[in-house]
């Protein structure tokens, strides 16, 4: 019996081991588990950030997208505002050239030349108003017409000064104004 109990004693020693090695394996196992349970939530969350980050940073893009189109738009509604007021203001100056107020005009136009440039100059004008430059001018007036909606060209006579009196250059001049006036 001696060794009956020797074999009981080392199976009963053999199966308390394997029932630690068992315990720690299953601690183990549960640590292990537990260790990758928190790495996945960790990188999910990670990943949802940067989603979330993503997401945010498309959003800002469309909305500063928008933006742009927007204004863009507005610049553009602007413009065809301005540009038909230049347009209808082209209109009436042409339509005023055809009026008897006209020819006041260019009187004071002449004169304001003679002014500032001297009684000596060169005149050109539309070739619809030759008349009545030349009338003005008398043979400062050049024939050569010129390219103009209304008005005139003053210019000393050794060609260094030039005034430029004419419709186009002082819708020109004055473009700014009437695309504030516009645009308020």
């Amino acid at each position: 019996m001696g060794l009956d109990k020797l074999l009981d004693e080392i199976r009963q020693r053999g199966e308390s081991q394997l029932a630690e090695i068992a315990k720690a394996t299953a601690a183990s196992r549960t640590a292990l588990n537990e260790e990758r349970d928190r790495r996945v939530a960790a990188i999910g969350q990670e990943l949802q950030r940067l989603a979330d980050r993503e997401a945010e940073r498309e959003r800002a893009q469309r909305l500063a997208g928008a933006k742009v189109r927007a204004r863009k738009q507005v610049y553009e509604a602007k413009e065809q505002r301005a540009n038909a007021a230049l347009a209808r203001s082209r209109a009436e100056l042409t339509a005023f050239t055809k009026g008897p107020e006209y020819a006041q005009v260019l009187q004071r136009m002449y004169a304001y030349a003679v002014d500032r440039l001297g009684p000596k100059l060169k005149i050109r004008g539309r070739a619809e108003d030759a008349t009545a430059l030349k009338a003005l001018a008398g043979k400062a007036f050049d024939d050569e017409p010129a390219p103009i909606l209304g008005g005139l060209i003053a210019q000393s006579p050794d060609g260094a000064r030039r005034l430029n009196l004419s419709f186009d250059e002082l819708l020109r001049l004055n473009e700014d104004k009437i695309r504030q006036i516009v645009d308020a």
